[in-house]
């Protein structure tokens, strides 16, 4: 896959993203059994199981952005297609990779795409997509970032190392597609407490949000990190939204910090207020995100009928055009064929065409000057 960095476009507000790591043995039948449940259960309308090599030779015949082929390293591609609100068609892509390295001690990961887009803006009480390819489940470890050391769906603790924490930290705003908290415990808080606040969040914003925690004893190490790497504080007993890099415009620190959340099991409106309006602002697309989406937008499978018409009316005008330029471009060559055989053959028998002479040279009808002209005609020029 490639590697990140920033285009000149912004996120589309109709878009869901997401990346991720899946650490479990059997990733695409997991995929396949939550399709298939969800299809008898009438929550999606249909979905397709391809090959990626030849759902890209069968996209269409004619050529197109090279963007939207998902590359060799790609095992398999998922489409799926639900309505949300009663008539808003989203459709959806997953992309599962191979391990961009080895490094992991776990062989059986695998790096997964999801680009999902809505026939208008999204919302976050509409269903998680990753939920709808994914089972929502801790059994199944389909939810680890990009980044090591950030799963979804729990509340990871910070590194004791300095090192590695700010490698995290610089990591996370760099790298990641999802949105990253921090919180700190003012003390050790019990089985409620350790829940994590994403928990209480909408359900398609529940899976964009990583939550880091850090104890109560890493409250100076973690607030000297993260404003020497990123510029911004934590506060003993609080938690912050961190920025990303490039920075996103209308970010502001204090505009995202919380002074105090309470790990009670209570939930923290404030704090999830700051995530829904940081969620809210126009976020840079990176590279291989709109690379994604371009897929999601070209590489379409999985037509309703309706859409198989129009497909197919489309594809009949396209072959017609490219029919016709080839039959003008058969016309002018055979028009050339015949000017060339005609010349050959004038030229051939001595029938050369002559151009208009000048009056005293119309006088000169000497047959040995006009076999001099012709043979002069195709005489080779001296090299």
């Amino acid at each position: 896959m490639a590697k990140s960095s920033s285009s000149s476009t912004t996120v589309p507000r109709t878009t869901w993203l997401g990346r991720g790591r899946h650490l479990g043995p059997e990733p695409e039948r997991d995929v396949r059994r939550n399709l298939l449940a969800l299809k008898a259960a009438r929550v999606i309308d249909d979905f397709l199981d391809l090959d990626p090599v030849e759902a890209a030779r069968s996209t269409d015949l004619f050529p197109r952005d090279e963007s939207a082929d998902p590359g060799p390293s790609a095992r398999r591609l998922f489409e799926a297609r639900w309505r949300v609100t009663g008539d808003v068609t989203v459709r959806a892509q997953l992309t599962t990779y191979e391990p961009e390295s080895r490094r992991s001690d776990n062989e059986s990961e695998v790096a997964w795409v999801l680009a999902a887009e809505a026939e208008r803006a999204w919302e976050a009480s509409w269903p998680s997509p990753a939920t709808v390819f994914w089972p929502d489940s801790d059994r199944v470890a389909w939810d680890h970032d990009r980044v090591r050391g950030g799963r979804l769906r729990t509340a990871n603790y910070l590194p004791k190392d300095d090192g590695e924490l700010r490698r995290l930290l610089r990591d996370c705003t760099r790298q990641s597609w999802f949105i990253h908290v921090v919180v700190h415990e003012a003390m050790t808080p019990d089985a409620l407490g350790r829940r994590p606040v994403t928990a209480f969040l909408p359900p398609s914003l529940r899976h964009r949000v990583i939550e880091h925690r850090a104890t109560p004893e890493q409250a100076l190490i973690a607030d000297f990190a993260m404003k020497r790497e990123l510029g911004v504080g934590l506060p003993r007993g609080g938690a912050v939204v961190l920025p990303l890099t490039p920075e996103t415009p209308g970010y502001d620190a204090e505009r995202f910090t919380v002074g105090d959340v309470f790990l009670d099991g209570t939930e923290p409106t404030e704090l999830l207020e700051k995530i829904s309006e940081f969620a809210s602002l126009p976020r840079p697309l990176a590279t291989d995100a709109e690379q994604a989406l371009t897929r999601l937008r070209q590489g379409w499978h999985l037509l309703t009928p309706d859409e198989e018409l129009v497909h197919a009316r489309a594809m009949v005008t396209r072959y017609a055009e490219a029919l016709k330029a080839m039959t003008a471009s058969c016309d002018l060559y055979r028009e050339a064929a015949e000017s060339a055989h005609a010349a050959l053959a004038e030229a051939g028998s001595g029938n050369t065409p002559r151009t208009p002479a000048p009056a005293a040279a119309e006088q000169d009808t000497s047959p040995l000057k006009a076999l001099t002209k012709t043979l002069a005609l195709f005489r080779r020029p001296d090299r």
